[in-house]
């Protein structure tokens, strides 16, 4: 669900699916929120 969510934010820019992604977290992380480094790299990702 996680990459889903990404991947539609990526290709709509929807907040809601943004949302959806951040609230899902990391997997290895049990669902904790992201790295601060790995956000970043995400961001630029969806540029």
């Amino acid at each position: 669900m996680r990459d889903f969510s990404w991947k539609y934010f990526a290709k709509t820019g929807d907040v809601d699916a943004y949302l959806l992604y951040r609230e899902a977290g990391d997997p290895l992380e049990e669902g904790g929120p992201l790295l601060a480094e790995e956000e970043k790299a995400l961001d630029e990702e969806a540029q």
